[in-house]
């Protein structure tokens, strides 16, 4: 029997190797791409080190017309919106480092919740869709 030369290992580990090293890097490239930013003036980005957050962090995006909860998820993605004049509270519970948000809605259904923003921009949430809020029933009329 001979043995098999010993550049015939190492050619199979460099292979695998390789190999692994692109799945790796598609892996990388697929959870980076699932991370971007969403488009819009007003987004809101959830802090990857709470929980639910940890390789896709939520995304609460505020337009004039409509409050969005993006959550991403390794195939597609959660989202759930609700329009402005229909927003009837905004709950901020403040912990030691992040905060979480509860947005209520006036169907009475489950709120919006959204775990691990910055103390800042809880508060900035609340602020933007109050100020759209006033903004849209100013010129609607509307109480």
């Amino acid at each position: 029997m001979q043995t098999p030369p010993p550049e015939a290992d190492s050619t199979w580990i460099l292979s695998t190797l390789v190999i692994v090293g692109g799945i790796l890097a598609l892996l990388i490239n697929y959870v980076i791409w699932k991370n971007r930013r969403m488009q819009g003036e007003y987004v809101f980005r959830a802090s990857r080190m709470t929980r639910g957050n940890r390789i896709f962090p939520a995304q609460v995006v505020i337009t004039k017309g409509s409050v969005t909860l993006v959550k991403p998820q390794w195939v597609g993605k959660f989202e759930e919106s609700a329009h402005i004049a229909h927003i009837a509270s905004i709950q901020i519970d403040t912990n030691m480092v992040f905060s979480d948000i509860s947005i209520e809605t006036t169907g009475g259904h489950n709120p919006m919740v959204c775990h691990g923003h910055t103390k800042g921009d809880a508060v900035r949430i609340k602020q933007v869709i109050e100020q759209f809020q006033s903004e849209y029933f100013k010129e609607s009329g509307k109480p």
